[in-house]
């Protein structure tokens, strides 16, 4: 399902998806195709964020494109040696 689809189904919420397609432009991944699991209630939606499974997530239905941005970076470091 395009995400554009799935927006009318589930207008202003938080959606589980499961992603099925996508592409990769520098440090963007942009879903193309999706099936959406169930919608999240808002006060739900943070726990269901980081819970999600790989191949999964949770998003807002108010965006017009579903985009992921990517981090090259690691976010922790690591500490050497003890």
């Amino acid at each position: 399902m395009k995400w554009q689809q799935v927006r009318e189904l589930f207008p202003d919420q938080f959606v589980l998806l499961s992603i099925l397609d996508y592409t990769e432009q520098e440090d963007k991944k942009i879903i193309t195709e999706v099936a959406p699991i169930r919608a999240i209630p808002q006060e739900h939606a943070n726990k269901a964020f980081f819970s999600a499974e790989p191949g999964s997530i949770v998003y807002h239905t108010g965006n017009s494109d579903c985009i992921i941005h990517l981090r090259k970076d690691p976010l922790l470091r690591m500490r050497r040696g003890s």
